[in-house]
């Protein structure tokens, strides 16, 4: 297993859309940074799940790292999830914080800010992509049918392509029902 570096990461990107939108200057050593959809003030104590503006994918034969930057750890953001993402997931990052200031004063997170590495690592063996509730989380439905598109093209030996669907039309029944 290895960490992907910057020229193997935008090879992959430009074939598989690995992060959507991609923006160059978020490349940062041998991954990319992400940031967070909208403005998010976190008060002392308070948990939230702040959602990433881009779609990541990680092809089956990789997993995905993920680091928080260490500007907002010093601010006292104390990160919830696993650093890791499974491979064939698809969708905004729910990313789990909790402020901890030793001030005990709310912190700022702004759209645009860069806030999480991401990484991808390669893996060894068969991959068994993500099929999970949350495959396609936070996606509009054009935004899955272009992955879908990725993903039948590419990768069609690998996932079961009609579980998928069934997966993506649940996906969009639940955000209809919200």
């Amino acid at each position: 297993m290895a960490v992907i570096g910057k020229s193997e990461f935008l090879k992959l990107n430009e074939k598989y859309s690995i992060i959507h939108p991609f923006d160059m200057s978020l490349m940062d050593g041998d991954g990319y940074v992400l940031t967070v959809k909208e403005d998010v003030t976190i008060n002392y104590l308070e948990h939230l799940n702040l959602i990433s503006k881009e779609i990541v994918f990680v092809p089956p034969g990789y997993v995905a790292h993920l680091t928080a930057k260490s500007k907002f750890g010093r601010m006292g953001l104390s990160f919830l999830n696993a650093a890791k993402v499974h491979s064939g997931f698809v969708g905004r990052l729910a990313l789990e914080i909790v402020n901890l200031s030793n001030n005990r004063k709310p912190i700022t997170i702004r759209h645009n800010d860069p806030f999480m590495h991401f990484e991808l690592i390669e893996r060894r063996g068969d991959a068994s992509p993500y099929m999970g509730r949350y495959m396609f989380q936070f996606m509009t439905e054009e935004e899955v049918d272009m992955y879908l598109k990725v993903i039948e093209e590419n990768f069609s030996n690998v996932y079961d392509i009609e579980a998928l669907k069934i997966l993506a039309k649940d996906r969009i029944k639940r955000v209809e029902e919200i």
